[in-house]
Order: structure tokens, then C-alpha cells, then sequence
């Protein structure tokens, strides 16, 4: 089974096509095998075949938009909805807005 392409390429899920082609480019240059040392390395050839991988999947919308559909636990759900109740009292007062929240993984 394929690892989550987004995780592979060090994105998250909301990136855009940009910063995905850029984390592939910079993957590429770190792990190409006429980059890097002469001696062969495993590692860095398995990490460069999920690198291809993860980025083909990635490049093209229609596979992207496939897999997000495929895999909805991977993605970021964006903010988190804080109920917010108003007290009849305080009619004088603007209503409380709850703005976007951030979360830090």
C-alpha cells in the first residue's frame, strides 16, 4: 500500500499545485541517482520511487481530487466550529465572532 503522498512530499493536503512541484523538485535534487554520491544507496532509491509516486499522483487533479475523496481521514477539516451563545441581557453588546482556528500538528 502506497503512504499518503502528501506526507511523502512533507505538503499538507491544502497545498497548492506550486508547493507541491517545489517539494518534489527539492526531493529530486536530494535523492537522484546522478545527484548523489556514486555508491548506491537503498534507502535513498526507495525514497526516491515514493517521491514518483507520490508526485504523479499529486500532479494530475483528477487523481488528486480521487484520492481526497478516497482517503477524507487524511485531510485537514479546516477550522473547528465554536458555538457561541448570546445572552438576551447583553443586547447592547456586538455578537461574538469566532474567527479561524489553527491547529498545530
Amino acid at each position: 500500500m502506497m503512504t499518503d503522498p502528501y506526507s511523502v512530499l512533507g505538503v499538507s493536503p491544502t497545498a497548492t499545485h506550486a508547493e507541491i512541484t517545489h517539494a518534489y523538485r527539492r526531493y529530486l535534487r536530494d535523492d537522484h541517482p546522478d545527484i548523489r554520491s556514486r555508491e548506491s544507496n537503498a534507502e535513498a532509491d526507495e525514497r526516491l520511487r515514493q517521491v514518483l509516486e507520490a508526485y504523479a499522483l499529486l500532479r494530475d487533479p483528477h487523481r488528486r481530487a480521487a484520492y481526497d475523496r478516497a482517503h477524507p481521514a487524511d485531510q485537514d477539516t479546516g477550522p473547528l466550529p465554536i458555538p457561541v451563545t448570546h445572552d438576551d441581557s447583553a443586547a447592547d453588546q456586538p455578537p461574538l465572532w469566532a474567527g479561524p482556528v489553527r491547529r498545530h500538528s
